[in-house]
């Protein structure tokens, strides 16, 4: 019998012709009513086949199923309805077996849950499961379970309703008995709207329903009317509902083996109940070459002796043979949902492994139930590593946490459900209070979902922070500036954060320190936490703003990371301890003595003479000011940046993003700040400058160059860009032929491009060069001077 007569008998239409009816008996064995179905017997297999479909009805049956069925319309304005849920509600169609599988899943919690109060409700079959098959040929797809059923009321009420849910209804008759329990939340819900998505995918929909209390019906729609006859094949499902979708010729694609086993596995992998489907294999087998000859050999077996048989044995061929079986779509247990302490290792990898496709182990995990205003389950965890491109499209989301709804998949695309810096967790959350819409893909009560971002993160914070000793070392060097991002990113968080800062320490050559060993090892009265931010540890280490704290014992932080500076200013203390930046002015030593103090101030009043020139007169186009610093050892002088301006560091890294972006008002405003010169009075350099500014007949131009080469090169070894290279060059070209003792306006001779030609013996002739360069002139003692000073 064609399927088309199947389509045409349902919805009670007249015009086929019954020479295209061919009577196929009636089919009298429920696929799923007892545990031989999931044999591969022929007569198992073939009964099966045929039960699933709706075929089976003789002439005469498909007469009596035309003449009584009852048609009706839909209610809820099904026109405009129809339009919302096909162009609006659901944006993927392949949502409508997600929808499918849930509504059977509820059928099935429901007569098991009626089946504690009368073990007589699974009298009929006590299987519990989903069955999916697919008919190419046909075009149709057939999801069975072996539910609770539908009574014909029921069926006009449930389908024939928009937004009509029997979950619901099933809930107050149980509140009602007073025996709904915890597990009852069980349900999914939501029947009415999530099984009209079957019309994305489908020109007609028939539902083959079968309740312990009523006969069974069939109840047939193509979007635009319904219809409801009783089935003349009688209880062929014994119990629970079959539904058929006559798919549409775009949705073909949902018919292919490989195509429905992936979906089950993305949206239902997690159903308490098993769901299998109808698939085939291709195995070689060996079967024996009928012939002639093999007739006449069994005709004269009696006579064959035993030893001849051996020696006689029956050819046979190799060849493929295809057979049709059910196989389980659900093996993975949802692991969340156990006790953790009942759970090992082990198991927490394999299951990690098979749920994110990843080879290796995760860092750490986090499996939990969080309670209150919303309850959910998850498991979080973290990748050994990072993914290439996590920083690199940092602005574009990577969420790798499933939600999911009763243990169905719902989304793995929620933006809000954690923040961008903690995008590489992979995890799943499952809830049971998650109120869903009609589309079951936009939560209506965005709320809970805030709730549970706010427990999510929480729960991950303190799993980074149980991670010990080498671990952490990876996690650190993985995601140490999502960490890092987060304190910019999380106001909330942002003292849970800052116990997992690491950085570089002078206190270690190699080991990464924390916030709160480094407040544990500070100096009595110290106030500050010192660091000093460059592009490298050996290049900070060699710093001139770090010389003095080390030089009295105090530990520095080292930050080598371009992000570590911006993440400071978000953190202006930890603990109570003030962050200071060495490069910047305003730098105190708690520790020191009142003579100490005392010193510095008669220092800058016997240098206040060379700190007025150099910036009045020397560098006044450069320098805010020049002062007596307190910070230096070894360096001559040092640029230092103002409170709230941006240090060399700084100032590197925004340039580049300046460069990168274009030309920025604000940018420049910051780089053309000018910057205060500190001196270093016990530097000869200094002590000669100063002796030099108070002698006012000794400040020549050679002074002068020495103050802007000092300045210069003080600016490149505080970390900012030199802006005049050609006059810093030309400066110490000059310092350089003072030192060699060479006139500094001796000219540069001209050794090639002379009009004379070459001599006649092809030997390129020398010119004579100036007598002043030949011959060096007498060296004056002010010459003399400079150079021992250079």
């Amino acid at each position: 019998m064609t399927h088309k007569v199947v389509v045409i008998g349902c919805h009670a239409a007249a015009g086929d012709d019954d020479d295209d009816v061919e009577d196929a008996g009636t089919v009298t064995e429920d696929l799923g009513a007892h545990s031989d179905a999931l044999r591969t017997d022929g007569e198992t297999v073939d009964r099966e086949a045929r039960a699933i479909k709706l075929d089976g009805l003789s002439v005469a049956e498909l007469k009596e199923l035309q003449a009584s069925a009852e048609k009706h319309a839909f209610a809820a304005e099904v026109d405009r309805m129809m339009k919302l849920i096909i162009n609006s509600l659901y944006r993927n169609k392949e949502i409508f077996l997600r929808e499918l599988i849930s509504n059977a899943s509820d059928a099935l919690d429901k007569i098991r849950f009626l089946s504690l109060l009368d073990k007589s409700a699974l009298s009929a079959t006590e299987e519990l499961s989903i069955k999916i098959k697919a008919d190419k040929d046909g075009r149709m797809l057939h999801v069975t379970d072996t539910g609770i059923g539908m009574t014909k009321v029921e069926l006009e009420k449930n389908l024939g309703t928009i937004a009509k849910s029997g979950t619901v209804e099933f809930f107050e008759k149980l509140q009602d008995k007073e025996t709904q329990a915890a597990a009852t939340n069980d349900l999914i819900g939501q029947f009415g709207v999530g099984f009209y998505s079957t019309f994305l995918v489908a020109d007609t929909v028939i539902v083959t329903s079968k309740h312990n209390d009523d006969k069974q019906y069939i109840w047939t729609s193509n979007g635009e009317q319904f219809s409801i006859a009783e089935d003349p094949r009688g209880p062929t499902l014994k119990r629970g509902s079959t539904v058929t979708l006559v798919m549409k010729d775009e949705a073909r694609e949902y018919l292919e083996q490989n195509q429905l086993k992936q979906l089950v596995q993305k949206y239902s992998q997690f159903i308490n109940f098993p769901i299998y489907l109808w698939e085939s294999k291709t195995e070689t087998v060996e079967e024996p070459v009928d012939t002639p000859a093999d007739k006449e050999e069994a005709d004269d077996e009696a006579s064959v002796t035993e030893e001849d048989d051996e020696k006689d044995k029956p050819k046979t061929k190799k060849v493929e043979k295809t057979t049709w079986d059910w196989v389980l779509a659900n093996d993975t247990k949802p692991i969340w949902l156990r006790n953790a302490k009942d759970i090992e290792d082990k198991e927490y990898d394999e299951f990690y492994k098979s749920f994110t496709k990843d080879s290796q182990v995760p860092l750490a995990k986090s499996h939990f139930n969080a309670e209150g205003e919303v309850s959910f389950k998850s498991i979080l965890f973290v990748p050994a590593t990072a993914p290439s491109d996590l920083y690199t499209n940092y602005a574009k989301r990577l969420d790798q946490i499933k939600l999911y709804v009763r243990r169905v998949f719902i989304t793995d695309d929620f933006e809000d459900l954690l923040p961008r810096y903690l995008s590489f967790l992979r995890g799943v959350v499952d809830s049971d209070d998650l109120p869903l819409n009609v589309s079951r893909e936009t939560l209506q009560q965005h709320k809970l979902l805030k709730v549970i971002k706010k427990k999510l993160v929480r729960k991950a914070l303190d799993m980074f922070k149980k991670i010990e000793g080498d671990g952490y070392k990876k996690f650190w060097e993985q995601y140490g500036t999502s960490i890092k991002l987060g304190l910019m990113e999380d106001a909330p968080n942002k003292a849970r954060l800052s116990q997992l800062l690491r950085f570089h320490s002078s206190h270690h050559a190699s080991e990464l320190c924390s916030l709160e060993e480094y407040v544990g090892r500070m100096k009595e009265k110290q106030d500050h936490i010192y660091f000093m931010a460059s592009s490298s540890r050996s290049e900070a280490e060699k710093s001139p703003f770090v010389e003095r704290l080390l030089t009295k014992g105090y530990e520095v932080l080292y930050f080598v990371d371009p992000v570590d500076e911006y993440t400071i200013q978000t953190l202006p203390e930890f603990e109570g301890k003030k962050f200071q930046n060495v490069a910047k002015e305003g730098l105190e030593f708690a520790d020191e003595a009142e003579s100490a103090k005392e010193k510095l101030k008669e220092l800058q009043e016997t240098y206040q003479p060379l700190t007025d020139w150099l910036k009045d007169q020397a560098l006044s186009d450069v320098v805010e000011k020049a002062v007596v610093s307190n910070r230096l050892v070894d360096s001559p002088c040092a640029l230092v940046a103002s409170q709230y301006g941006w240090s060399g560091n700084m100032e590197r890294i925004m340039r580049a993003q300046a460069y990168a972006a274009g030309k920025d008002s604000n940018t420049d405003f910051y780089m053309k700040q000018k910057k205060t010169l500190e001196i270093n009075p016990g530097h000869p350099l200094i002590k000669e400058l100063l002796r030099r500014v108070q002698n006012e007949k000794a400040v020549d131009q050679t002074t002068k160059d020495l103050a802007r080469v000092m300045y210069e090169s003080a600016l490149l070894r505080s970390g900012f860009a030199l802006q005049d290279s050609t006059g810093f060059a030309t400066r110490i070209e000059r310092m350089l032929r003072l030192s060699l003792g060479v006139d500094v306006d001796a000219p540069v001779s001209k050794e090639f491009g002379s009009d004379e030609g070459d001599d006649e013996d092809g030997e390129e002739e020398v010119p004579d060069l100036p007598d002043d360069t030949v011959q060096a002139k007498p060296v004056s003692e002010d010459d003399t001077h400079q150079k021992e000073e250079l």
